[in-house]
């Protein structure tokens, strides 16, 4: 009997309904319509409760959680499963911004270790589309206080001292954990995360939740969290050459680059070092070629390439990539 070897994995989009949600995530990305406030699609998913699950080949109704306990550091390296065991790593997603988001505030992993028993979240954003004059909040304006900043949001004032700016397809920003930030109304965006969903909401414009009561807000929590300084490195400077990996963020959580293929281009992936890989298709299509078969990726699609798969080939038909690793 022949064994079955893994393969490029394709996993069922998680479709999240919040209360800013739009329908980018089909009229753009072509997910599945569930309603008329999707905001979250979680790509690949290791977040307890919301196990990816497979769409494609002999594996397909298996969950990611299960895969690893089977194939361990065939799926996701040694290194990897050394450091992580059964919990995969990164969670990635796709996300609809119809209306502003809280302006909130992630937890380093000292503090959500300490809190939460769980790791706290660094992750970046890569803006696959947004309307004219759409904004994202990064940071303060300048330095300030713990207690001015209490005095802002007691006064509710805090708008007045945030960092805006407006943000265009292929913007990318690393948002490290501390840094106060919000995706504004008409942004389309990618994220890449460390696992958890660890989030503190500080200002939510006096916005009532699904119930119809005031959502929640975690003010305390907030304040030994948040980076009072003005930070200025959030957003991601760097090339785009065509047919190259062009890196933008290489931190100690994960490495993110951008794979930009032309029309019938084609590009061999570089020999991963024991670690899986993911490939989030943010334009066009492409073809993922391996040993014994092909996968077809479209823009909003994300794959999951095993870690003891070594010969991929990438043709493209004119596509940009999300090549994320550790």
């Amino acid at each position: 009997m022949k064994e079955e070897k893994l393969y490029p994995l394709k996993f069922t989009p998680i479709l999240k309904t919040k209360i800013w949600g739009g329908e980018k995530l089909h009229s753009v990305l072509g997910k599945e319509k569930t309603g008329n406030k999707i905001g979250e699609s979680w790509e690949i998913s290791g977040v307890d409760g919301d196990f990816s699950v497979v769409e494609n080949g002999f594996l397909k109704g298996e969950n990611l959680k299960d895969l690893i306990l089977k194939y361990k550091e065939d799926l996701v390296g040694k290194s990897i499963y050394d450091r992580y065991k059964e919990n995969f790593p990164l969670l990635v997603k796709f996300i609809d911004a119809k209306e502003n988001l809280s302006v909130q505030v992630h937890p380093d992993d000292e503090l959500a270790s300490k809190r939460h028993d769980t790791l706290g979240k660094t992750e970046m954003w890569y803006i696959v589309q947004a309307d004219p004059e759409a904004k994202i909040v990064t940071g303060f304006h300048q330095g300030i206080s713990k207690e001015d900043y209490l005095s802002h949001l007691k006064s509710d004032s805090l708008e007045e001292i945030l960092n805006k700016e407006v943000v265009e397809s292929g913007d990318a920003f690393f948002i490290k954990a501390g840094l106060i930030h919000a995706i504004g109304a008409g942004v389309l965006l990618a994220e890449i995360q460390e696992t958890s969903d660890i989030t503190y909401r500080i200002y939510d414009y006096n916005r009532k939740g699904i119930d119809g009561e005031q959502r929640e807000l975690h003010t305390q929590l907030a304040l030994d969290s948040i980076d009072y300084k003005n930070n200025d490195d959030y957003k991601i400077r760097y090339s785009l050459k065509e047919n190259n990996l062009n890196s933008l963020v290489d931190c100690s959580y994960f490495t993110t680059q951008l794979l930009h293929l032309k029309e019938n281009d084609t590009f061999k992936l570089p020999i991963k070092q024991d670690c899986f890989l993911i490939l989030m298709c943010v334009e066009g299509s492409a073809r993922i070629e391996y040993e014994d078969g092909k996968e077809e990726v479209s823009v909003g699609e994300s794959i999951l390439i095993p870690a003891n798969l070594k010969e991929i080939t990438i043709s493209s038909k004119n596509c940009k990539l999300l090549h994320v690793t550790i």
